[in-house]
C-alpha cells in the first residue's frame, strides 16, 4: 500500500465539485470510500422493492433511481480516475444525469441488485485506488469540459455518496415512514 492521498487543492477541480469535496471529512480517503457501501447498506438494506419505488415528490427520482445514479457515477468517475491515472490525454465526455437515469430503467431492477452492483463497482475501484501514489493521484485530465485530478475524482465520489445519503435521510426515508 502507498502513502495516503491528500485532499485536492481547489485548482484541481471545477467549483461545481467543491460541493461534494467539501462534504468529505478529514481522514484517509481510501478508508472513507471503503466504508461508504456499508453505510448505504445500513440506510437502505431493509427496504422492499416497493419502497425502492418511492419518490418524495412528483418529478423527483425514486430511491431505486438514486441508487442507479450512484452506480452510474461510480462507473463514470471510476473510469475517469483510472484513465487519468494512466496519463490519458483524451477528454472524457460529460454525463447528463437525468438522461442516464431515464435510460437506466432502474425501476425494472430490484433494489438489492442495484445495491450489489454499486458495492461490486466500489470494491473493484478500491483495489486500484489503494495503489495510487501521491504523484499519480495528482495527475489531471479533462472531463465534462473541465480539468480534474485523480484525487479530486476520489473525493468527489465520496462526497457524492454523502450528498445522496443526506438526501435519502432528509427527504426520502421520512416520507416512507409517513
Amino acid at each position: 500500500m502507498v502513502a495516503a492521498i491528500e485532499r485536492p487543492g481547489t485548482d484541481e477541480y471545477a467549483p461545481y465539485y467543491g460541493g461534494y469535496i467539501d462534504r468529505v471529512p478529514a481522514g484517509d480517503i481510501i478508508a472513507i470510500l471503503g466504508g461508504q457501501i456499508g453505510e448505504l447498506e445500513s440506510l437502505l438494506g431493509n427496504l422492499t422493492d416497493e419502497q425502492g419505488d418511492f419518490r418524495f415528490a412528483p418529478g423527483e427520482w425514486t430511491i431505486k433511481e438514486v441508487v442507479g445514479h450512484l452506480v452510474d457515477t461510480e462507473r463514470a468517475f471510476g473510469y475517469r480516475a483510472f484513465a487519468f491515472s494512466r496519463n490519458e490525454s483524451s477528454p472524457m465526455p460529460g454525463i447528463e444525469q437525468d438522461d442516464y437515469v431515464r435510460e437506466g430503467n432502474f425501476g425494472a431492477r430490484s433494489l438489492a441488485d442495484l445495491r450489489e452492483e454499486l458495492a461490486l463497482l466500489r470494491r473493484a475501484n478500491l483495489i486500484a485506488y489503494r495503489y495510487l501514489t501521491a504523484e499519480i493521484s495528482q495527475r489531471r485530465g479533462v472531463a465534462s469540459g473541465v480539468v480534474i485530478s485523480v484525487r479530486a475524482l476520489l473525493y468527489a465520489l465520496a462526497g457524492h455518496i454523502i450528498y445522496h445519503q443526506e438526501d435519502l435521510r432528509e427527504r426520502y426515508l421520512p416520507g416512507l415512514a409517513a
